[in-house]
C-alpha cells in the first residue's frame, strides 16, 4: 500500500479530532487489550476501552439507522467524557471571562457542535482495530492511554487519551491523535474569536455554526 500524500497527512490530524471523543469512530472496530492480562475495573486504560468498546457495538449494529446509531454513541461518549473540564481546558485563561450563565451555555454548544459536526459519519466505519498500547501517570494525577488504530502498515494512526480523576471516577478530558491535541487544536480556533469578539461573539459563531452543522474552520 502505498504512503498517503503529504497533504493527506497534513490534514488527517484535524479530520480524525472529533474522532478522538467517539463522535466520528467510523474507523474503529474492535478493541483489543495490551499483553499483560486483564485491565483493572476502576483504571483509565480500561476506561477508554469501555468507551470505545461500547461505540464499536453500536457501529456494528447493522439493525441500527444512522440516527439510533448516532445518539447511542453520543450517550456513550457524554457519559465518559468531562466536557466541563475539557471546555475549561479549551478556553484556558478565557474561561474566566465568561459568566457562569455563558460557561454553561458554551459547554452544551460545544457538545452539540461535536455532535452536529461530525455524528453523521458514524456508517463510514471499516473494520478496523484499536489496541491498547499502554498507559502512564502524567503531571498533577492526569493519566495518558496509549491506543493505535489499526488499518494497516503505514495507515495506522496513534491515538492517546488523556484522563483525570473525578468525584471516584477516571473520565476522559483530551484526545490527541498523531500528536494533534483536540484540545489545543479547538483552543486555537477560539483564541481568534475572542481576540475579535469576547465570550458573546465565542457563543454567537457556535450557535451559527451548529444551526448550520458546519465546522468553526475547514
Amino acid at each position: 500500500m502505498m504512503p498517503a500524500p503529504a497533504s493527506d497527512r497534513t490534514r488527517r490530524p484535524r479530520r480524525l479530532t472529533a474522532a478522538l471523543l467517539g463522535l466520528v469512530t467510523a474507523s474503529l472496530a474492535l478493541v483489543s487489550a495490551a499483553p499483560g492480562g486483564t485491565l483493572a475495573a476502576s483504571s483509565p486504560a480500561a476506561v477508554v476501552e469501555e468507551t470505545t468498546s461500547g461505540v464499536i457495538d453500536v457501529l456494528a449494529n447493522k439493525g441500527l439507522s444512522s440516527e439510533q446509531k448516532r445518539r447511542r454513541v453520543e450517550e456513550i461518549v457524554y457519559a465518559h467524557v468531562d466536557f466541563d473540564t475539557l471546555c475549561r481546558l479549551v478556553l484556558a485563561r478565557n474561561w474566566g471571562r465568561f459568566s457562569a450563565a455563558q460557561q454553561a451555555e458554551f459547554v452544551a454548544e460545544f457538545k452539540r457542535h461535536l455532535s452536529l459536526v461530525y455524528g453523521h459519519r458514524v456508517e463510514s466505519y471499516k473494520n478496523e482495530r484499536v489496541a491498547i498500547l499502554g498507559s502512564r501517570e502524567e503531571a498533577q494525577g492526569d493519566w495518558t492511554v496509549k491506543t493505535k488504530i489499526l488499518r494497516g502498515g503505514p495507515d495506522d494512526i496513534l491515538m492517546d487519551y488523556r484522563l483525570r480523576g473525578k468525584d471516584g471516577q477516571w473520565r476522559i478530558i483530551d484526545v490527541i491523535i498523531e500528536g494533534v491535541s483536540l484540545v489545543s487544536n479547538f483552543r486555537s480556533q477560539f483564541q481568534d474569536v475572542m481576540t475579535s469578539g469576547g465570550p458573546e461573539r465565542v457563543l454567537q459563531v457556535l450557535r451559527e455554526k451548529n444551526s448550520k452543522s458546519e465546522p468553526l474552520k475547514s
